[in-house]
């Protein structure tokens, strides 16, 4: 069945968060088909003069210029995973229902709010503020916006700190984990299965490595305060030529999650060690990114929202933020356990506390 098409027209950024996230749920923008929100979304910003508004593709970026110290950047993806049969939107007491609510429109509506908020004189910030929504996050990383703009603009990015409002379900999770992918090969010789001894099986000879990784021991280390728990899993296996063939080659392909004090090629060398003497290619790999909470601004952010903040135990793209020397959080109120199930939803509370916490720090 074809995702409902969008009723919304206009973005009337007054209304309150829970009720924008609602119609930024209806507003269909599955990856690679962001235009009509990112259009929705700059007119809405361009209706506020003290807000400079640039598009880049489906990028779109607002900031102030009201020569502050420091710069905050305010981020979030506009596009959502396919529509599942849940949309539109609906509300159930407390709990908004709908594809995108928790990841991320929940998120931009408080990134939008915020907007109003400064764009109408609400609010005055101790800060200058750049607020980017981006497309493309939820697939292949070479079609990111954010990742776009990072590598031609990386100046558009430039702050003091940086908040992606990624689900949290209200927690300060700081940094977060690389990741990488590689291809495991093994190699045999074809042979008529009833003749199998005259051959050599791939398949089997891949059974070493997956001993090896039932018995990797996963490292749990604390980067600057915060603990990261590491993996390492094979995620797909593929060999076999026919019901009757001795296969002469078998992949295996795992993933390593690695925290953030390993760069890139340390987590393959790491990799590489572990699958010594198996033949081993790497297919994917984004670096993490350390918390950053030692820098005044992000421990003011930490003490403005309230408690203490986790480790990110995933891959997000504070890790571009990072990679430019800005500290970055992911800060929002989905759940992120339920971001691309039929059944997402978002907290109301949650949504109106995380706009009350940015604010507060803010101002």
């Amino acid at each position: 069945m074809p995702p409902p098409r969008s009723v919304v027209t206009v973005l009337d950024l007054s209304m309150d968060a829970p009720a924008l996230t609602a119609a930024l749920a209806d507003v269909v923008s599955v990856s690679g088909a962001e235009k009509e929100l990112a259009d929705l979304v700059e007119g809405a910003l361009r209706s506020y003069p003290p807000l400079a508004v640039e598009r880049d593709g489906n990028v779109v970026i607002a900031r102030t210029d009201a020569g502050r110290a420091q710069r905050v950047v305010l981020g979030v993806h506009l596009d959502t995973v396919p529509v599942a049969d849940n949309l539109p939107s609906r509300l159930d007491g407390d709990i908004l229902y709908g594809c995108g609510t928790a990841d991320m429109k929940s998120g931009l509506a408080v990134m939008l709010r915020v907007a109003h908020l400064v764009g109408t004189g609400a609010v005055d910030p101790r800060v200058d503020v750049t607020w980017i929504g981006y497309d493309c996050e939820e697939v292949e990383a070479a079609r990111n916006g954010l990742g776009r703009v990072a590598r031609a603009r990386p100046n558009d990015l430039a702050g003091d700190f940086a908040i992606l409002l990624e689900p949290t379900d209200g927690a300060v999770e700081g940094g977060c984990q690389g990741t990488l992918r590689v291809a495991v090969r093994t190699t045999g010789e074809r042979a008529h299965s009833a003749r199998s001894w005259l051959g050599a099986n791939a398949i089997h000879a891949a059974a070493p490595v997956l001993a090896r990784l039932a018995d990797y021991e996963a490292r749990t280390v604390e980067v600057d305060g915060l603990v990261y728990r590491e993996g390492l899993n094979a995620v797909a296996i593929a060999g076999g030529v026919a019901g009757n063939v001795i296969p002469d080659e078998c992949t295996v392909t795992v993933n390593y999650r690695f925290a953030p004090d390993r760069s890139e090629d340390a987590a393959l060398a790491h990799v590489r060690e572990v699958f010594d003497g198996f033949a081993v290619e790497l297919t994917d790999s984004a670096p993490g990114a350390r918390p950053g909470l030692d820098s005044p601004v992000a421990s003011a952010f930490v003490a403005a929202v309230g408690g203490e903040a986790r480790a990110k135990l995933g891959w997000t793209d504070v890790a571009r933020f990072g990679a430019l020397g800005i500290p970055a959080v992911n800060f929002g109120p989905g759940d992120p356990n339920l971001a691309h199930t039929r059944e997402e939803h978002v907290s109301v509370p949650r949504i109106r506390t995380a706009e009350t916490a940015l604010v507060r720090f803010l101002s």
